[in-house]
């Protein structure tokens, strides 16, 4: 590494070692296992590579069932690559610039780049080393957002509200839906997704409209809404399990998870408009370029996933719910692209991308890489 990213010891080794947290693609096969005793194996579509070498973005996504953070890019030789690092229980995630933010059981752990523009450190180009952790105790953290002031926005869905860091506190609550009556810790309406529009947080999406401890799960099939931040209205409602609002310049996109479909909200008549139906159970999102690039999980036999329209939608269509990525390109709203993941892990939440990077891994905290791994400003001498 040059000055800017220097390291007291030598770096992960690469990926055809066999070497903790990351994984070896087998030639053109499209075909990866992640390194790991509970082996992981990713299948990708047959111009996946080339998509994301076309966007010049790298992927991360976590999965709260496995307690994985998963890196997805390009090896030196054009495949695809993946790294891994466990990281207990992790659900919601967002990047800006060097940043990297991932939500935890009871934390949220700030990452960075170690280094710069045209740096390689054998054959990655993006390695994400552990700065900062905030203790916001176990708060059902969910989505995150930067929003323009470069501050991270997160939804609290155990007290229901919206909420920045704080140097004193759990957290700062900064806006609640006004059906909620309090700022309590009781999971009432499974606030879940936040919108930034305009380098604000604009749209969320819940569960239901309940202001009982609880209450949401007897809304899933129908008890969905939008919510505008800006103005407390309801934008759009009826929806079942709605889940990671993103704006597409003037356009709102919501997963309306409990039936399978990603579609369009228009704010104004308060109408959901499905546009394409998804092989699992819709939750995480980010939008590259003119694509959603989606999370989609098996479903689950429980009181919370259990009795969906998905499952019929789905059977309709002669399939079965996977567990991956979707590449959907909004003009058409057709699936080009896919990344599917088989073995223990079937569930995702969310994923965001790395633009400008092609080959990421991060620094993990069950070595002791991160002890030997020292990062130093460029004008170091």
């Amino acid at each position: 590494m040059s000055s800017s990213a220097k390291t007291t010891a030598k770096s992960k080794p690469k990926a055809k070692k066999k070497s903790p947290g990351s994984a070896a693609a087998t030639a053109s096969t499209g075909v990866a296992k992640a390194d790991d005793a509970k082996s992981v194996e990713l299948i990708a579509s047959r111009h996946f590579a080339s998509w994301l070498a076309g966007q010049g973005v790298s992927l991360a996504f976590t999965t709260y069932q496995a307690s994985k953070l998963f890196m997805i890019g390009l090896n030196p030789d054009g495949e695809v690559s993946i790294a891994e690092r466990t990281i207990d229980r992790c659900m919601g995630i967002a990047s800006a610039g060097r940043s990297l933010y991932v939500a935890t059981n009871w934390q949220i752990w700030r990452f960075e780049n170690a280094l710069n523009a045209g740096e390689r450190a054998e054959g990655y180009d993006g390695v994400y080393v552990p700065k900062a952790s905030h203790v916001t105790g176990d708060i059902d953290c969910h989505e995150m957002a930067v929003d323009g002031d470069g501050r991270l926005v997160f939804v609290n869905t155990l007290f229901n509200c919206l909420a920045y860091l704080s140097r004193d506190y759990s957290f700062h609550p900064a806006w609640k839906p006004e059906f909620i009556s309090a700022y309590v810790p009781e999971d009432r309406c499974h606030l879940n997704g936040v919108a930034i529009d305009d380098g604000r947080p604009a749209y969320v999406t819940a569960v239901s409209k309940s202001d009982a401890a609880d209450g949401w799960r007897d809304g899933r099939k129908g008890g969905g809404v939008v919510i505008d931040v800006r103005t407390n209205e309801v934008v759009c409602e009826g929806l079942s399990m709605p889940h990671s609002p993103r704006m597409h310049g003037k356009t709102l996109w919501v997963q309306d998870s409990g039936t399978g479909y990603l579609g369009r909200v228009d704010t104004r008549s308060c109408r959901f408009e499905p546009v394409v139906l998804c092989p699992g159970f819709l939750r995480g999102m980010t939008i590259v370029g003119n694509f959603a690039v989606a999370c989609i999980s098996k479903g689950r036999e429980d009181h919370t996933f259990g009795d969906l329209a998905l499952e019929q939608n789905l059977k309709n269509r002669d399939t079965d719910a996977r567990c991956g990525i979707v590449v959907i390109e909004l003009t058409s709203g057709n699936i080009l692209h896919w990344l599917r993941l088989e073995g223990v892990v079937e569930e995702l939440f969310g994923v965001t991308a790395l633009p400008g990077i092609t080959n990421p891994r991060a620094v993990g905290f069950k070595s002791d890489e991160i002890a030997r791994t020292i990062s130093l400003p460029p004008d170091l001498s």
